[in-house]
């Protein structure tokens, strides 16, 4: 006979994961299109804005000689943005990923079509006019949005268009930064809610593909090359702990300034339709007193790592992009998160240098920024995978594993929610980022059920039944039913409380008997099942409590579950998580 252990493996996993992996990889390539359009849009609208010329070469705003005209240009580009949302769709607001989470977790994984086209050109509206965002965010959201789309197209289940989502949203990513192994540890940190290989395979077909595209199109090789550092020293590895912790502080800060802001434009007594162009304003002034605040801002990022900007225009660059960015990203406007944090987190780096007398301002930036989006984001180990597929500085490895760590410990002991699961929760939806094994996956029937069962002779009439209930001395006080035998104790059947009831009714009620009143062939279940199964069972067939038989013999009762004792699986997770036992006692070992 087939064992159960036959039936068991460590992963859910059928083959349809290679058809959503195909899928996957087509995904990947036209994401990376989609990227490439979003990016030179970005630029078209930037040469227009602030160059007056209808160009998509790449070029900073900061270099532009509008003088006071620039603070014009990000209001304009704001207004736009808000009749877009108006009149358009209201999902184009914000920095994406909130927006695919939402998708994620009540919308079953469905996105509008006009979202795909509305999200990028929104926010190449707010880049190209100066918005001081970056453009990771909206790609994301287009890529899953492009995922979403096609999985429509197909017979899916809700769990396979969230893959298929999701793949399009890490391809997007891989495709903008060239980090795809960091878009896959995106995707599960962040937007999965699960680690099995039925979901990440496919993402990580989509972002590798991405990936391979993005050569041809946007160039190979790292974002931010830098000269690799050497190996990392004892001490530099301590203050790298230090640094970490700084920029944990620091992610807590841009959070609350974030969403103080938000706070604040819903206080305001106009439609949420013109907040992007007070935003805007913002955005003008800023850029008016520091031209680097404006854009996305690679160019200025390069240069911090390189170690090329000086120290009061560091300090600008770190005021000045975070007020601008946490007031403008408040006004509800379209745009990414992640570059800006790259930016502030290597700005803040650079600056520590000058107090630290080890290592190069190169250094401190890069493991700066890396615990800035560790520790705002709270996906560490993405923003380690992250800085190193960015510079390609291998070296960095441990102190970047240190400071992310340490950012994400001070975040996650300030705040109960990050930058992203902070809008999601204030839209009245909660999500957990803690991922573990479910207790009914890993427990068995034998370890929960009753084996002291008391069981009702099957001939037994409802009258007597009856009686025995009105004395509250059956089993029904406290299972609410019970497995019906015969005299020879075979199991027959199982009758509920509520058999017992609906037989009270009927007219010839006082000779019916437990086994014409109750189920004749019941649902049962098997000492060495998982509780998952059992539970499973209960739900697809709407019943409470299962016999548990014998496998070669299934008239041979060997114990009873009912909804209690699954939950003592529950319970069980529970004293491991929190019971707190007493210190080992040397003396009574010894004795």
């Amino acid at each position: 006979m087939k064992k159960l252990e036959d039936g068991l493996a460590d992963f859910t996993l059928d083959r349809r994961v290679l058809s959503l992996s195909t899928l996957s990889i087509a995904i990947g390539v036209m994401s990376a299109g989609v990227a490439w359009v979003l990016l030179r849009l970005i630029q078209l609208i930037t040469n227009l804005a602030f160059f007056g010329r209808l160009s998509a070469a790449t070029l900073s705003p900061a270099a532009s000689h509008l003088g006071a005209w620039v603070i014009v240009v990000p209001v304009v580009g704001g207004l736009v943005i808000g009749f877009m949302a108006r009149f358009g769709s209201e999902k184009i607001r914000g920095h994406g990923i909130p927006e695919a989470l939402e998708a994620i977790l009540i919308g079953r994984s469905k996105l509008e079509p006009k979202v795909t086209v509305l999200k990028p050109l929104s926010s190449a509206v707010s880049i190209g006019t100066g918005g001081p965002f970056g453009a990771e965010g909206p790609i994301i959201m287009t890529g899953g949005a492009l995922g979403s789309l096609i999985a429509q197209a197909f017979r899916m289940s809700s769990a396979e268009r969230k893959t298929i989502l999701v793949a399009g949203a890490a391809a997007g990513m891989s495709a903008v930064f060239g980090t795809p192994v960091a878009a896959v540890l995106l995707a599960v940190e962040l937007l999965l809610f699960e680690w099995k290989p039925r979901s990440f395979i496919p993402v990580a077909f989509a972002s590798a593909s991405a990936a391979a595209v993005r050569g041809p199109l946007l160039g190979a090789g790292p974002v931010f090359p830098v000269v690799s550092h050497p190996p990392l020293s004892g001490p530099i590895l301590a203050v790298t702990l230090v640094v970490g912790i700084v920029a944990g502080l620091g992610s807590g800060l841009l959070t609350n300034m974030v969403y103080a802001a938000e706070d604040l434009f819903h206080k305001l007594p106009l439609h949420w339709m013109w907040w992007p162009a007070i935003g805007g304003l913002i955005i003008g002034v800023g850029g008016y007193f520091e031209p680097r605040t404006l854009g996305v801002g690679y160019d200025v990022i390069q240069g911090i790592l390189a170690g090329n900007i000086v120290v009061p225009a560091l300090a600008g660059i770190l005021i000045g992009k975070a007020l601008v960015w946490s007031l403008a990203l408040g006004s509800g406007t379209s745009g990414g998160v992640l570059a800006p944090l790259l930016m502030m987190g290597a700005a803040l780096g650079a600056l520590e240098a000058r107090l630290i007398p080890i290592g190069d301002p190169g250094l401190w930036a890069l493991v700066s920024m890396a615990a800035m989006m560790g520790g705002t984001m709270r996906s560490p180990f993405t923003a380690i995978v992250f800085a190193l597929e960015l510079t390609h500085d291998l070296n960095t490895l441990p102190g970047l594993l240190v400071a992310c760590i340490a950012a994400q410990t001070v975040t996650v002991l300030w705040m109960k929610r990050s930058i992203l699961t902070e809008k999601v929760a204030r839209r009245g939806l909660h999500l957990t980022r803690e991922y573990g094994i479910d207790p009914f996956e890993t427990h068995r029937i034998g370890e929960i059920m009753l084996t002291n069962v008391r069981t009702i002779d099957a001939t037994t009439t409802i009258r007597e039944l009856a009686e025995r209930r009105a004395k509250a001395a059956d089993v029904f006080v406290r299972h609410q039913g019970a497995p019906l035998t015969d005299s020879e104790g075979r199991l027959v059947g199982v009758l509920t409380q509520s058999d017992l009831l609906r037989a009270l009714e009927r007219p010839d009620s006082e000779e019916m008997t437990a086994l014409e009143a109750g189920t004749v062939d019941p649902i049962v279940t098997y000492s060495d099942e998982l509780v998952k199964h059992a539970v499973v069972k209960m739900l697809q067939n709407d019943v409470g409590r299962l016999p548990v038989v014998d496998r070669l013999d299934q008239s041979q009762l060997v114990g009873y579950i009912d909804r209690s004792q699954v939950m003592q699986a529950r319970l069980k997770w529970y004293e491991e998580e929190h019971l707190q036992e007493g210190r080992l006692n040397l003396e009574r070992s010894v004795t």
